[in-house]
């Protein structure tokens, strides 16, 4: 990654090299106008002096002042290994490019990242030019928690400081956007660490202490050790500052811990000494600006679920049956319910309802889609809008589809079954480990839904994640089979996961399901069967043709349901 040396970096060598040089003659060393080498001067004296001569007549001598500042992120040199993969990306028109290296004396794997490095005065220009800017650019709290007024005024901010700089640095177009990328996210950003969160493929940023590299986790490469490192701990506490101020959150001594969201809906988690003992901290969980689809989960480079179950939870989604997606934590919960999301036909009124924004719709949906999202109470305790409380307002907004984020409590449940029971369809997330646990964690304390509400919900799908080998599986899909006078409510396991073959298997054939949608359509059996097999057929032809985006799923999706005919002439 090439550094950005400008002529006041040159300047800046000659005044080291020759210090007293006159004005005149480092403009004439540096190839430059006299008068651009004494405007840079007097905008920089806290950098440069110019001491005059008697002879009033004679340019000022230059000499250098004051030391270098650290930045508040440290960049390590790269380690030796072997380059596992290679990419590169740009954030705000700051270049990056990123190796992720297996090191010869380490345990963990390296996500060493380029950025470019910015000449001394360069940088010292660009920090006077962003507190100019920042006077006079106000936003507050209300603006900057309204996503597309934050948006605005970034955009605002990097235009009038292109400008500023183009205006007053001889640097080329170029580099004008990458610095004013650079100063756009030292003052609506986290510097450095943007160039992270600008890249797709990163799920979690984990700022751990001051003593040890930033962590991440790589969708593909799991774990990483990073080659940046938050220098102080005052500097990551500033940091957690900055966030919180931005969303009207605090954190305090006495208030050490803060649950706050960014403004592209990433998830924060910061704790300050001493409740983390090791030192301060930030945890982001980033929402994923390239989220997963079914036809990433289907592709056999990740394996997580075969076209066959992929098929019919597609025709659960279809024909309207309430589905509850459960797993471990990290199992990949939300992202396949997000992915089956896809599956819902255009023109429903669909409301989702999440802690943190993680659901992803193609925009043929988006139309008449409410988006919610809880929020928590300020520090005096008001303010606060819960699960319950959306879920409940959720049924008062005339929903076709309604998606909720996770299940936690008895009252949230007891609504979430009675939307069923009216006719909604609902999709969910629950954590437990099977089909079975799903059961259990329903109709026994702490939630204790009678089991007779529990017949409301169709099918349980079950995620599964192996860390060893770094994995994730749908490990079982199962029907709900309603109870009678004489036995209880049941499980009628569909698919299942096998460990050692690495395969899914039909484990039995379908009962409720297919009982359900010959009620409300009158399809046979074997019309069931062959529905499936028609989608399957799609969903491998999806796989074949990369169309694997959340817009290519969705623009199949449309075509599926109003030109079904057309479409399946084109894949035959």
């Amino acid at each position: 990654m090439a550094d950005i040396r400008t002529p006041l970096d040159m300047l800046f060598d000659q005044i080291e090299k020759r210090p007293g040089i006159r004005a005149d003659k480092a403009a004439s060393s540096i190839n430059c106008q006299t008068g651009d080498i004494m405007m840079w001067s007097r905008y920089l004296r806290h950098n440069i002096r110019m001491k005059y001569s008697v002879n009033l007549l004679a340019k000022p001598g230059l000499y250098p002042r004051g030391e270098k500042r650290e930045s508040a992120t440290r960049v390590v040199d790269e380690l030796e290994g072997d380059v596992m993969d290679s990419y590169g990306f740009k954030v705000d028109d700051v270049p990056s490019s990123v190796k992720i290296i297996r090191p010869q004396k380490s345990d963990m794997m390296t996500y060493h990242v380029e950025i470019p490095r910015i000449g001394f005065l360069t940088k010292e220009f660009l920090i006077k030019l962003i507190r100019e800017l920042a006077s006079g650019i106000a936003a507050d709290t209300v603006d900057m928690a309204d996503p597309a007024r934050a948006q605005q005024i970034k955009s605002d901010f990097k235009k009038e400081a292109k400008r500023l700089i183009m205006e007053r640095m001889p640097v080329t177009d170029e580099q004008a956007g990458i610095l004013s990328g650079i100063a756009l996210h030292r003052v609506y950003g986290l510097e450095e660490i943007e160039m992270v969160l600008g890249d797709d493929k990163i799920e979690e940023i984990c700022i751990n202490s001051a003593d040890a590299p930033i962590i991440v986790y790589h969708r593909i490469h799991g774990w990483l050790r990073t080659n940046l490192m938050i220098p102080k701990e005052g500097d990551i506490f500033d940091y957690a500052l900055r966030i919180g101020r931005r969303v009207g959150k605090d954190i305090t001594n006495l208030n050490p811990m803060m649950d706050a969201r960014l403004i592209t809906g990433d998830r924060v988690m910061a704790s300050i000494y001493p409740v983390s003992m090791q030192g301060n901290t930030i945890t982001i969980r980033k929402f994923a600006r390239d989220p997963w689809t079914i036809v990433d989960f289907m592709n056999p480079q990740y394996g997580t679920i075969s076209p066959e179950i992929a098929a019919f939870l597609w025709m659960g989604i279809q024909y309207e049956l309430s589905i509850m997606v459960a797993g471990g934590t990290a199992s990949g919960k939300t992202s396949m319910l997000n992915s089956l999301a896809a599956f819902i036909p255009p023109g429903q009124r669909i409301v989702s309802i999440e802690d943190t924004r993680e659901i992803q719709l193609p925009s043929h949906l988006g139309l008449n889609w409410i988006q919610l999202a809880t929020r928590d109470p300020n520090p005096d305790g008001l303010g606060g809008v819960n699960m319950l409380e959306l879920i409940i307002s959720s049924l008062r907004m005339r929903p076709d589809r309604i998606i909720v984020g996770e299940i936690r409590d008895r009252h949230e449940a007891e609504v979430l079954f009675e939307a069923m029971h009216t006719g909604h369809s609902v999709y969910s997330t629950m954590h437990a480990d099977t089909c079975q646990h799903v059961k259990r964690r329903v109709t026994e304390p702490p939630i204790s839904i009678p089991e007779a509400e529990l017949e409301a919900l169709e099918i349980i799908v079950t995620q599964y994640r192996d860390r060893l080998k770094g994995i994730r599986r749908t490990f079982e899909v199962a029907e709900v089979v309603p109870g009678t006078s004489e036995r209880r409510l049941d499980l009628n396991y569909l698919y299942r996961w096998r460990v050692k073959s690495d395969s899914f298997d039909r484990v039995n054939s379908s009962s409720r399901v297919f009982n359900d949608i010959n009620l409300h359509t009158g399809l046979s059996p074997k019309e069931i069967e062959a529905d499936m097999l028609e989608k399957k057929s799609v969903l491998e032809w999806m796989i074949k043709n990369n169309l694997r985006s959340v817009e290519d799923v969705g623009r199949v999706m449309s075509l599926y349901y109003s030109e079904r005919q057309g479409l399946l002439e084109r894949i035959r």
